[in-house]
């Protein structure tokens, strides 16, 4: 595979300020370690956020919607599917669950990889068109980008079906042989497979999703566990266009073992620095008193796409009342950040800026 050809990984070097960023990762993980083991229960509340916002950042991000309070209800409570959107919501709640719970025991292979596309699609089989689930591509397809014109343009042409089957098991295998010592370092490793996975594109559907599910299995199992606390997704959909972007910079002259990695390495790490000091702020916030929880309270309402109701962020912040929420709310109302719609119980806040 292209990123794991050990003549590209030979000719593969980084500036200064890239080895810093990779040396203060590092240092970020260590401390997470020491937070996870010391405050355990405080870290739950945490948890359970980033899965809402993980699973629906990652779907939101192909399009795929629900009411906020249908998914909340699919993923924190046992609640049947409605529809197709439901339904793959479902299915990347359920594969996110397995890589929470199993990634120590789930070794990177295309089999793995199927399992997790399986795990999408596993409430349509009832539904024409479901037999896609957990098998590679049988037409070629393409990157394409929608613009809002209504226009398209072609981001990349990933490999043909036919290649495909031998294409993945040669990236696993490349990957495997890559992480073997003298290792390359994880944080190279990890968005090096991401990129190649994304180039062969080896589904019809859901190539994006799976991605992700990757990027955290792999994480998880170097010690990166920080997307268990923070959704990484919900990073990467806020910032969407440079997420697109820097794959598509880095995809090209892939297939010739010509493509330049580094505006993805540079993305992925700038996204997990943010994660990790996402991570730091909550980690305090929770040990602090009534000044930290109103800073939760703020950073809750500053990361909702939307408009939405004062429920919405005592969910996001279990422990804090809803006389402190309302408070936050006024001030941030008071401040022109936010603006109150509506009257009753209907009455919805929304972010001036959007």
């Amino acid at each position: 595979m292209p990123s794991f050809h050990p003549d590209f990984l030979a000719r593969l070097s980084f500036t200064t300020d890239q080895v810093a960023a990779l040396s203060a990762l590092g240092e970020a993980r260590g401390r997470q370690e020491l937070f996870v083991h010391q405050q355990p229960e405080r870290l739950e509340s945490l948890r359970q956020v980033a899965v809402v916002e993980s699973t629906e950042s990652s779907n939101r991000i192909e399009g795929i919607t629900a009411p906020r309070h249908r998914i909340e209800a699919l993923l924190l409570k046992p609640t049947a599917p409605r529809d197709r959107s439901e339904q793959e919501i479902a299915g990347y709640r359920d594969a996110l669950a397995l890589i929470h719970e199993s990634h120590a025991h789930m070794p990177f292979s295309v089999n793995v990889l199927l399992q997790l596309h399986g795990m999408l699609y596993r409430y349509h089989h009832a539904a024409a068109g479901s037999g896609f689930a957990g098998r590679f591509k049988m037409t070629d397809n393409q990157i394409v980008e929608h613009r809002p014109d209504g226009s398209t343009r072609v981001r990349f042409q990933p490999t043909p079906a036919v290649q495909t089957p031998q294409a993945m098991a040669e990236f696993v295998e490349g990957y495997r042989l890559a992480a073997q010592p003298p290792a390359l370092h994880p944080l190279v490793g990890v968005p090096l497979a991401i990129l190649d996975f994304l180039c062969v594109h080896p589904f019809s559907d859901g190539n994006g999703r799976v991605a992700r599910l990757a990027t955290l299995l792999l994480l998880y199992q170097h010690g990166y566990t920080v997307g268990r606390y923070i959704s990484l997704e919900r990073i990467f959909e806020e910032s969407k266009e440079s997420y697109y972007e820097t794959l598509e910079r880095s995809s090209q002259g892939w297939h010739d073992d010509a493509h330049d990695p580094h505006p993805w390495l540079d993305y992925f790490w700038g996204a997990m620095q943010r994660a990790y000091s996402e991570f730091e702020d909550r980690v305090g916030v929770l040990s602090g008193g009534r000044g930290s929880k109103s800073e939760l309270v703020r950073d809750a309402i500053l990361r909702r796409i939307g408009p939405f109701a004062i429920s919405d962020i005592e969910r996001d912040c279990p422990g804090v009342s809803r006389e402190l929420v309302r408070l936050v709310l006024r001030q941030m109302r008071d401040e022109g950040v936010l603006v109150l719609e509506g009257r009753g119980r209907g009455a919805k806040w929304k972010k001036i800026q959007e």
